[in-house]
């Protein structure tokens, strides 16, 4: 999979996450992007925000030693930056 690919279901995941208020991340990847995709859209999408931050909780609660700072996640290569970030999810979420 390709690293485009990658992004591709990621976002994918963080919107769905975004609509359902029951969602958690599967992994520590996803919980860790989920928590900073909160942040980064909060201002634009509370509601999003909250179901995003919490199904990164519900993740970080059974593992709690895998939620890394913000900058840890950007050079981790999970994603490639906070504005894409915002804006590609935004895009899915104006989209509903």
């Amino acid at each position: 999979m390709t690293a485009r690919e990658l992004e591709t279901a990621l976002l994918a995941r963080c919107a769905l996450a975004a609509r359902e208020a029951q969602s958690s991340a599967l992994d520590q990847r996803e919980a860790n992007v989920f928590r900073l995709a909160a942040m980064v859209v909060q201002s634009r999408f509370p509601r999003e925000a909250k179901r995003l931050m919490g199904a990164s909780e519900r993740y970080f609660s059974t593992h709690p030693d895998e939620r890394l700072p913000p900058a840890d996640v950007v050079k981790s290569g999970w994603i490639f930056s906070l504005p894409r970030l915002r804006d590609m999810l935004s895009s899915q979420l104006e989209a509903r």
